[in-house]
């Protein structure tokens, strides 16, 4: 089956996208992670927001921060897949549907997120290099990556 994607800002997402999308980053980076940190944040109110949908349940996520708010370039964040929905390649289509539309929307600008270091090969697969020393991100050892 294929994900069906929903690309909007905040404002433009029901209040059900909007429910499914914060349900869905709890359960993976507060509960599964045990990491307790302030998710919900104001760069939500101006990022894009991509939803992968099948059969109308949220089963992947990803957020895409402007350029200028974060870091210079546009970055990639909160990236998941739901823990029933792992293995069937949905994050890989997600990267790539994300990938897809931040270089439809700001081309040439490159790409940089704040990876969990566990995932750099991951991240790899689609371009992503490591810049810098590894960090420590609410108690999770992470990593700035770029595609340029």
């Amino acid at each position: 089956m294929t994900l069906m994607w929903t690309w909007a800002q905040l404002e433009d997402l029901t209040a059900l996208d909007i429910h499914a999308l914060f349900k869905a980053r709890q359960a993976v980076f507060v509960l599964e992670q045990t990491c307790l940190y302030p998710d919900i944040d104001a760069h939500d109110l101006e990022s894009w927001h991509l939803l992968g949908r099948e059969n109308g349940a949220l089963y992947a996520y990803l957020r895409v921060v402007p350029p200028g708010l974060k870091y210079p370039e546009p970055a990639i964040g909160r990236v998941l897949t739901v823990a029933i929905a792992r293995g069937r390649g949905y994050g890989r289509a997600l990267m790539a549907e994300g990938i897809r539309r931040v270089e439809a929307a700001h081309p040439n600008a490159g790409i940089r997120i704040s990876a969990q270091c566990y995932l750099d090969r991951f991240y790899a697969e689609f371009g992503f290099v490591t810049v810098g020393e590894p960090y420590d991100e609410d108690g999770i050892p992470h990593q700035e990556m770029l595609r340029a």
